[in-house]
């Protein structure tokens, strides 16, 4: 009798714990309404919470182009990341707002300077402003090439994950376009 209930025992512990890890699944990719209508899950709220500040330190990657003695094609790809970019972010931040979930700082914003990227993105902002003319343009296309990938996975995260399909369609286009910028960005860094 004592050895049946052990065994009774065990079972039951292996079926609550194996409940307890389908639980925590399942919380992360519960769906919630806000009050605009809006259904959405914690991916896509993760998304656009780590999406804005990434845009946000790609614009201001842009920023360092201003004045600088760049190719004309440079020139161009960062007028189109910062004119794509930009209208983004207020995107995923209105979609934030409308959900009630926390809008993050950026290194854009003057409470924040040096935000979330961290210090390698700080030594590398730095590097970047600091370079002579010569050093710039490669520099810039190095660093936004990696800038761009991150920004891949992010997006393909979103597809596999995201429940609200405007951030699914988003994220489509941030991965076909950076895609190919990053096409673009070594054919320059080769010629």
């Amino acid at each position: 009798m004592p050895h049946r209930l052990l065994t009774i025992a065990a079972v039951l512990t292996t079926v609550l714990a194996l409940a307890g890890c389908g639980d925590d699944d399942e919380t992360t990719h519960e769906t919630h309404t806000a009050s605009n209508g809006d259904e959405y899950n914690d991916a896509d709220v993760r998304f656009a919470t780590d999406m804005v500040p990434h845009h946000a330190q790609a614009l201001s990657m842009v920023d360092l182009t201003l004045h600088r003695e760049l190719d004309p094609e440079v020139q161009q790809l960062a007028e189109d990341i910062r004119a794509t970019q930009a209208p983004e972010i207020e995107q995923m931040t209105d979609w934030l707002t409308a959900w009630g979930e926390e809008v993050p700082e950026t290194m854009r914003d003057h409470a924040n300077a040096h935000g979330e990227g961290g210090m390698e993105i700080d030594e590398e902002m730095a590097e970047l402003e600091s370079a002579d003319d010569a050093a710039f343009q490669d520099l810039f296309l190095e660093l936004m090439i990696e800038h761009h990938e991150g920004a891949i996975a992010m997006a393909q995260a979103e597809q596999d994950e995201g429940l609200f399909a405007p951030a699914i369609e988003l994220a489509e286009a941030i991965e076909s376009s950076q895609k190919k910028e990053i096409g673009l960005m070594e054919d320059l860094l080769a010629s």
